[in-house]
Parts: structure tokens; C-alpha cells; sequence
């Protein structure tokens, strides 16, 4: 390992670092908006722990797990920005404004945000805010629970014998209702699998809607909580039993809600308690 510089601007490489990657430094004046996936700090980019090691001040929400908090520098300033339905919550503009002052204080800075920044993660409009500032940002994807959360369950998001395409789905405006723009006719009979973020809430009448709009009440429905970590729940049922299923069961959020053909899949592909039994097995 190797530090290169001294003091507070000392920048660490490992030796992975040094030998292949010649990656960009988070400098001081820079807001980085990075996705630190859904849970599982396995699933983290280069970049995203290249900027933990780098950062000054990391400014995190509520889905972004401890273990992943623990790469940040020791002497990190670390600022809690989540948000939580029925909660008190961070307003955004106050998170855009917070950023900008720590970037203007000349600190390197993370926004770190739950799966990717820019998949239902508002990521868009704090880049704004920042372009709008003159601070210079860069953008770093993570991986997002709709793709990683069905990966850990078994539920492929594609599958040659089920379908070809699928649909992502906020389950909420920022009103913090169903999404009125949504031609719900369109969604139901074009998409073979759709993947539902932040729908507990409202997944009554998501389902309702989706039922009037042509899908079989029969179809395969997935709720996945808590996904890719230890505590990752699947919970199987039908469009139509939906509702009454995630109240029986005690499904609530964080939760991935998957429906379609694939679903089906998930009772022969799933990986995940093989793989936290061999973990344990140490």
C-alpha cells in the first residue's frame, strides 16, 4: 500500500490501485454523487471506495448500510440525509445546500446515496443544483436494487423464455402518491416484468390498477426486503393476494417488488441461504 501526499490531502492507493487502475482522485472543491448499491458492500464500485478512503465529508442516506460507512476515513465528517416515508426527513433543497457549502469550504466531498443515484434516487436534481453553483461533481453509478435485489433472490430481471424487456416503476410521486402520469394500460399490457421501487406503501392500489389495466390476478408477484443482506426476505405470492400477503406476512419497507414470469424462477435459483450457510461455515 502507498500513500501518496501528506496530511489531510494524503490520498491512499491500494496495491490493486497501483498496479492496474488509474483512477481519478476526489479533489478538494469536488462533490462526487455515488451509489453505494442496495446493501451488500460487495457490490460496491472502485470508485465508491476510492471516495470513501478520499473524503472529507460523506453525506449519506438511510439505505446506506454501516458496514459500507466503515471504508470512510476515520477522521471523515459523516452527515445523515435520509429519507423515510412518514419520517422526518431531510428536505432536499437543504441537502443540495449542504453540499455546495461543504465544497465551497474546499472539502472533498460524497454524496452517497442507496443504489444508484440516478434510478429514483434524485441524484439529477442535486447534479443541477451543483451545476447551477459552479461546483465541479462527477457522477458515479452504482448498482441498483432492481437489478441486484432480484440477482440475490434468483429472480432473473431477463430470461429468454420469459421476456425481453421490463420496466422500472416508482411507486410514489413526489407528492408521495401513486404516480398519476402513469398510462397504466400501456404499463400492464407492454411490459412482461415490472419491477416496483417504494410501493409498500401504496401497493394496494398499484395492484388495482395494474389488475384493471389487463394483468391476471393469478400472476407471480415477489416482494424481496431487505435485499442482498444477511436479513434479505422473499416473499412469493399473486398479483391479486398481493395487499392482503404483505399484511399477513408483515412485508414492509425497504422492499423491491417484483412481478411477472420470472418470478417463477426463483424457487430453483435461489442462492442466497446456500451462500450465507457456507459464510457462516468458516
Amino acid at each position: 500500500m502507498q500513500w501518496i501526499g501528506a496530511g489531510s490531502t494524503a490520498v491512499y492507493k491500494t496495491p490493486m490501485e497501483e498496479k492496474i487502475f488509474d483512477l481519478q482522485d476526489l479533489k478538494p472543491g469536488w462533490v462526487w454523487l455515488a451509489g453505494a448499491g442496495p446493501g451488500d458492500p460487495g457490490l460496491l464500485t472502485l470508485y465508491c471506495v476510492r471516495a470513501l478512503q478520499q473524503a472529507d465529508a460523506v453525506v449519506y442516506d438511510a439505505l446506506v448500510g454501516a458496514d459500507v460507512l466503515k471504508l470512510a476515513r476515520e477522521d471523515c465528517l459523516l452527515i445523515y440525509a435520509g429519507k423515510r416515508g412518514g419520517k422526518p426527513s431531510a428536505q432536499q433543497p437543504d441537502i443540495s445546500a449542504r453540499l455546495i457549502a461543504l465544497a465551497r469550504e474546499g472539502k472533498r466531498v460524497l454524496r452517497l446515496k442507496g443504489g444508484d443515484p440516478f434510478v429514483f434516487g434524485r441524484g439529477g436534481e442535486e447534479a443541477l443544483a451543483l451545476r447551477e453553483a459552479g461546483i465541479p461533481f462527477r457522477i458515479v453509478p452504482g448498482v441498483t436494487a432492481g437489478i441486484a435485489g432480484l440477482a440475490y433472490a434468483g429472480i432473473p430481471l431477463t430470461h429468454r423464455d420469459t421476456n425481453h424487456a421490463a420496466t422500472f416503476l416508482t411507486g410514489h410521486n413526489a407528492m408521495g402518491v401513486v404516480p398519476d402520469s402513469v398510462d397504466w394500460r400501456a404499463l400492464a399490457t407492454g411490459a412482461p416484468v415490472i419491477v416496483m421501487y417504494m410501493a409498500m406503501k401504496h401497493i394496494e392500489a398499484i395492484c388495482n390498477r395494474l389488475m384493471r389495466a389487463g394483468r391476471r390476478a393469478d400472476e407471480k408477484l415477489a416482494f424481496i426486503s431487505s435485499a442482498t443482506t444477511a436479513d434479505q426476505r422473499v416473499v412469493v405470492t399473486t398479483l391479486g393476494e398481493a395487499a392482503e400477503t404483505a399484511r399477513r406476512e408483515g412485508v414492509g419497507p425497504p422492499a423491491i417488488v417484483v412481478l411477472g414470469a420470472v418470478v417463477g424462477l426463483h424457487e430453483d435459483l435461489d442462492w442466497l441461504p446456500a451462500a450465507l450457510a457456507d459464510m457462516e461455515g468458516r
